[in-house]
């Protein structure tokens, strides 16, 4: 599975305690993440993740992208819903893309551990035929 990570200032701290907590899950997927947000996860774990630049110079689009081609398939973003953003329309934008295209995404701890459990349940294998079904994918 394709998973990012994405974290507001004052969730990040949250978004490495989630992370490490669940670390053997996360293990063998493909990790993404915004610039701070992932140099964060890895200083704190043995996970690799690629990472994009920071999200308001861009990150968060720069993983609407990848959604937007139907390519990633769960997000955990830990919003600031108290805090407003300068890239606001960017959060809006990736926030529409994952309903349109489908992806799973949490935007707060209670929902990112339930979808955390389904992956690790095996819950996401229906992901796998997206996928192989993606139109123009030669079978």
């Amino acid at each position: 599975m394709k998973i990012a990570f994405i974290a507001h200032d004052r969730k990040k701290d949250e978004m490495v305690n989630f992370v490490t907590a669940y670390e053997n899950v996360f293990h063998g997927h493909e990790l993404y993440s915004t610039g701070t947000t992932g140099k964060r996860i890895m200083e704190n774990t043995d996970l690799k993740i690629h990472r994009f630049m920071s999200g308001p110079l861009g990150g968060d689009q720069q993983i609407g992208a990848l959604v937007a081609k139907n390519e990633m398939d769960l997000i955990i973003f830990l919003r600031d819903p108290l805090m407003a953003q300068p890239h606001e329309p960017d959060i809006n934008a990736l926030l529409r893309l994952c309903d349109v295209q489908g992806i799973p995404l949490g935007t707060n701890i209670a929902t990112a551990e339930i979808l955390v459990k389904a992956l690790d349940r095996g819950d996401f294998a229906w992901r796998e035929l997206v996928h192989k079904y993606k139109p123009g994918v030669d079978e």
